[in-house]
């Protein structure tokens, strides 16, 4: 009895160890544009840059530290055809629990957001990002269409995220410890400000005149099925 209960401990041991070995990589959602690390976040000079198409993108490493990046589109019930873009970056360290479930926490004053809202101002806003998630749980297969490793996680109230697919093994991230003493040429990084002149080429495409071509209604579309905070289907 006593050797079948440690047979069980270690199995459950070992296939904890499995999950965890397999969430380790870069994870992007299907538009492949939005991947972590220093292609989404400049911390020298403290800027974020903006992808080609809306996404969203997780890194973790098997020693529990993660990064994320989103790009979406946010919908507007007041003014459906006047959208607001928003990116979000943040990273930190993440836990598993003995049930898969995932939380992750992040370091407090290195998180980013920028959000632009074109019909209301010409300028953006940059501000701290700090957001602790917890995914009731994760799992990693090959998708049958795309013939490629594909992670599901799925939100504390178990919705499901985009599945997003395997950019790199190892993943692509910045240095995994706070990023606040960051300097460039012995000066410390611009302190976050209230406002940028910065306002997202996404947000601006539904005022862009060629949006009569019907080439270009492809892009409406990927603004409108923005679904409350979440990304929007084209990620």
């Amino acid at each position: 009895m006593i050797v079948g209960f440690l047979y069980l401990g270690l199995l459950a041991t070992t296939v904890n160890a499995a999950n965890v070995a397999d969430l380790v990589g870069t994870w992007t959602t299907k538009s492949r544009t939005v991947e972590t690390g220093p292609g989404f976040y400049d911390p020298i000079n403290d800027k974020l840059i903006e992808p080609d198409l809306p996404g969203i993108s997780y890194s973790f490493t098997a020693d529990g530290h993660y990064e994320e990046a989103y790009y979406r589109a946010l919908a507007n019930p007041t003014d459906p055809s006047c959208p607001k873009g928003i990116m979000q970056w943040q990273h930190g360290t993440f836990t598993m629990s003995s049930d898969g479930a995932l939380e992750l926490s992040p370091i407090e004053k290195d998180g980013r957001q920028l959000e632009s809202d074109p019909c209301s101002s010409s300028l953006g806003t940059y501000t701290r990002y700090n957001q602790t998630e917890r995914f009731n749980s994760f799992k990693v297969s090959i998708d049958p269409y795309h013939n490629i490793q594909r992670l599901d996680l799925h939100y504390f109230d178990d919705s499901p995220m985009h599945p997003m697919y395997l950019a790199y093994r190892p993943p692509q991230m910045l240095p995994p410890g706070s990023l606040e003493s960051v300097t460039k040429n012995g000066k410390r990084k611009r302190d976050v400000g209230s406002q940028t002149e910065s306002v997202f080429r996404m947000a601006n495409l539904i005022k862009r005149e060629d949006l009569v071509n019907p080439d270009r209604w492809l892009w409406l579309g990927v603004l409108m099925t923005a679904l409350g905070g979440i990304t929007v289907f084209y990620s």
